[in-house]
């Protein structure tokens, strides 16, 4: 099966899925753990709970091409597209609109954001930070993280684009404050893409890795440590 990767994989992957590109074989890394063996960055401070972090202090925070390993590469941010996007088939998503359904309007104080290719494939892994009042973290992304594991299939279009979604629910390591974690499936065009999409919360720091599973999973240790969300 011929699988076809999106641009700038995040929880706004339902959103960027809009814009199919760099249909490939579906072959994933031969080895998730050896791509993953660059060490965590150690010694960074958890964030104070009351102050959110600044854009910035975010964006020092992500992890880089030296923090993944041999073979990533960082991605352009991708062109914002201004065609109305609508839920169909899912009440709850539909409630939220189209742009906060699809986790692209998102309304958090802070965020930076990173997404990188892997040696050329068509694996994908990209990351999220945002920093907010816990409670408001907390009730965004659980709001966003529920709405959509509450439809098991339904249809996000953009333009003249329909994109058919599945979704379930995945299980999250036992990391910071909280934790959500689903596994989505797009399919537009007879072609088929898997993304996960893991987010924890400890304090004031929200991380979000998404993209190809082995990845997601290879990673996701390495973010939080960076992030500075361990206690």
């Amino acid at each position: 099966m011929r699988r076809c990767t999106t641009t700038a994989l995040g929880l706004g992957a339902v959103f960027t899925v809009l814009v199919l590109t760099g249909c490939a074989g579906s072959a994933q890394p031969a080895d998730a753990s050896a791509a993953s063996s660059a060490p965590a960055h150690q010694g960074v401070s958890a964030p104070s709970a009351s102050t959110p972090l600044s854009s910035a202090q975010l964006n020092q925070r992500l992890l880089n091409e030296s923090d993944l390993g041999e073979g990533y590469t960082l991605m352009a941010e991708p062109v914002r597209r201004n065609d109305d996007v609508a839920v169909i088939g899912c009440p709850a998503l539909e409630k939220l609109g189209g742009y906060t359904a699809t986790g692209a309007g998102l309304d958090f104080a802070r965020e930076a954001k990173a997404s990188f290719t892997y040696s050329g494939s068509s694996s994908e892994v990209s990351e999220e930070l945002y920093s907010d009042s816990a409670a408001k973290l907390s009730k965004g992304i659980g709001k966003v993280f529920d709405a959509m594991l509450s439809c098991p299939s339904y249809q996000v279009t953009s333009g003249s684009t329909v994109v058919d979604i599945g979704s379930e629910k995945s299980a999250a390591p036992d990391l910071g404050d909280e934790q959500w974690s689903q596994l989505l499936t797009f399919s537009a065009g007879g072609q088929r893409s898997v993304v996960k999409q893991t987010a924890i919360r400890t304090g004031n720091i929200l991380v979000i890795v998404s993209g190809a599973p082995g990845l997601v999973d290879a990673h996701l240790d390495k973010a939080i440590a960076k992030a500075g969300a361990v206690h």
